[in-house]
């Protein structure tokens, strides 16, 4: 497993991405729109560290509490079945079985941490097998 992504969701994405480079140096990697969510995703890059940040834009959604901000952790795996078998083996939660966003390559699915913390598993890309 490799720590793949950090997410946010963010108020305004290109406020947060003008944020996101121009003031902290991070690098614009893409941008696109998730219509089944309702949201628009940009990733940033650190280009010293290597790290990612994804910003999520819900659309629908207007009002944020304090604490909404952490989207999500992501995770690459080598293959999502096994992982997911094991992870079940050890009674963590499955919040989202295995898909693939339209217009994607990869699957992912989604599994909770004890304090409620959505972290996304994903197939590097490419690798989806259309199980």
């Amino acid at each position: 497993m490799r720590f793949a992504h950090t997410s946010i969701t963010v108020k305004d994405l290109d406020e947060s991405l003008r944020f996101y480079t121009n003031a902290l140096g991070l690098t614009f990697e893409r941008r696109r729109e998730i219509p089944e969510n309702q949201a628009e995703i940009a990733f940033v890059l650190d280009p010293l560290s290597g790290s990612r940040l994804e910003l999520t834009h819900w659309k629908s959604r207007d009002h944020y509490e304090e604490g909404d901000q952490l989207d999500h952790l992501a995770f690459e795996v080598t293959d999502l079945t096994s992982t997911l078998a094991h992870l079940r083996s050890l009674q963590v939660p499955v919040a989202k079985e295995p898909f693939t966003l339209s217009g994607g390559t990869r699957r992912i699915a989604f599994i909770t941490d004890p304090n409620g913390i959505w972290i996304e598993l994903l197939e590097p890309a490419g690798e989806a097998r259309g199980r």
